[in-house]
């Protein structure tokens, strides 16, 4: 458990560096085993897709009815209500595969909120691959449950 667990578990992951920054930041990671780092992790998930949702609304004002935006905005409900909590459970239960899906669903549905802006026109590109990268942080972690 703690810092071991946390190197060895990252290791497993595509963004080694970004897997251990964000499970120290979380004080629950030192006494977690593997399913709880997976429950840390969704939970970051969570706040960044949190943090996307907050700036697309705030775009919105800028640009009501734009339908790129309003369509990001489902999909990010789609990882906060839908995903995420998914995930949660399944870490918590011990449930790898079910984690990975959440985790992998998550990360299809923020590519598909980038995928609704022409090339290079997304003003989401930097929440969007940060919200992907730590799910695909959050599905290899449950891979590594398998």
């Amino acid at each position: 458990m703690g810092a071991n667990l946390i190197d060895l578990t990252c290791k497993k992951t595509p963004y080694y560096d970004l897997c251990v920054i964000s499970l120290n930041s979380d004080p629950r990671s030192y006494t977690a085993d593997v399913a709880g780092l997976g429950v840390v992790m969704a939970d970051v998930v969570k706040a960044k897709a949190t943090d996307s949702l907050n700036k697309i609304n705030e775009l919105l004002k800028q640009s009501p009815g734009d339908r790129s935006l309003t369509t990001c905005v489902d999909y990010y409900k789609t990882v906060i209500e839908g995903d995420v909590p998914l995930a949660n459970e399944a870490f918590a239960s011990g449930n790898a595969k079910l984690a990975d899906q959440g985790m992998s669903d998550a990360g299809i549905v923020i590519d598909l909120c980038e995928s609704q802006f022409s090339e290079g026109s997304s003003p989401l590109t930097d929440k969007n691959k940060a919200a992907h990268d730590v799910a695909a942080v959050g599905a290899a972690i449950a891979r590594t449950m398998l």
